[in-house]
């Protein structure tokens, strides 16, 4: 089986068969990773620039290892120290990285839309690593191959996405692949922090009381409070965000109900998550950071192998 893409720019294009053959190939490659040597050499003669515009650790470190597995050739770019840092443009950027002869370009950018803009104009396969507000799909799909190893299936599964859904590319993505394949979303968080839309948009529940969504669900995906992103004060402090959305201790215990804790990092402690839940046993969360170099493989070599 091939992929129907040539690019993997968001879980919004993807069809339900790609995403199943995503993960039922990442399945593979943990099984690679837990051997004594972990390489394997399935894209050796390739290519891949990783294009990271944004501050990146896990994501950028991820499919780096990812890339190594594989035995691909690296060129890792950040614009700080680069020529874009002096008013080079993108195309002009990527079309310089593309005369050395690449294969793939893996990016990350502030603009939402950035990849897709790539892909119109180079014939590299290009992934995208998180744009904008808008999607980071290998999150979602690791994201989803954590939850499928912990529950067996996606499948009517109930999970509730906390916290800043409005600047979320997260959540986005999420949204889009737990649809796809079956399961149930609620969102919840303070009222500034969710689009107006997303119900009528995106079709997913809205539940402004943190107890009542946790009480509903099998798995929390707590997301980072994206100060960053914020023009403007959209709640008093994070301490009051803390008292009315965080996730500690005492509302875990309060539930009748076991439920697993995800987030995709990094943790701002003691304002999303208390660390005795983030670090606790109902936590998956460096399940989530492991498998991300499994799916990232599976992403990279699907692609490259894929007959365009």
């Amino acid at each position: 089986m091939k992929l129907s893409t040539k690019h993997l720019l968001g879980i919004k294009d993807l069809h339900k068969e790609d995403i199943q053959l995503i993960l039922s190939t990442a399945n593979n490659f943990k099984d690679v990773l837990q051997r004594p040597v972990k390489k394997v050499p399935s894209l050796r003669d390739i290519t891949i620039v990783n294009l990271f515009y944004e501050n990146s650790t896990r994501t950028r470190i991820s499919f780096e290892l990812a890339e190594k597995r594989l035995s691909a050739d690296i060129i890792n770019f950040t614009a700080s120290g680069s020529s874009a840092a002096k008013g080079e443009t993108l195309l002009d950027t990527v079309n310089n990285i593309l005369s050395m002869k690449v294969d793939m370009v893996v990016m990350r950018h502030s603009a939402s839309g950035a990849p897709h803009f790539l892909a119109k104009h180079i014939p590299a396969a290009i992934v995208n690593a998180g744009d904008g507000i808008n999607e980071h799909p290998t999150q979602a799909l690791l994201d989803a191959f954590s939850m499928q190893e912990k529950f067996g299936s996606l499948e009517g599964l109930k999970v509730a996405i906390v916290g800043d859904i409005m600047h979320s590319r997260v959540a986005l993505s999420n949204i889009y692949l737990l649809q796809k394949m079956g399961a149930e979303v609620v969102v919840t968080g303070p009222p500034t922090l969710i689009p107006k839309y997303i119900t009528e948009a995106l079709g997913v529940k809205v539940e402004y009381n943190i107890k009542n969504a946790l009480q509903w669900c099998n798995v929390a995906n707590v997301l980072r409070i994206q100060l960053e992103r914020q023009n403007q004060p959209l709640f008093s402090s994070l301490r009051e965000y803390n008292l009315s959305y965080g996730i500690s201790k005492k509302l875990i215990d309060s539930l009748n109900k076991e439920i697993t804790i995800m987030h995709p990092g990094p943790i701002n402690r003691g304002v999303e998550l208390d660390s005795d839940i983030a670090d606790g046993s109902s936590s998956i969360i460096l399940n989530q950071v492991e498998n991300g170099v499994a799916v990232r493989m599976a992403v990279l070599y699907l692609l490259a192998n894929r007959e365009n």
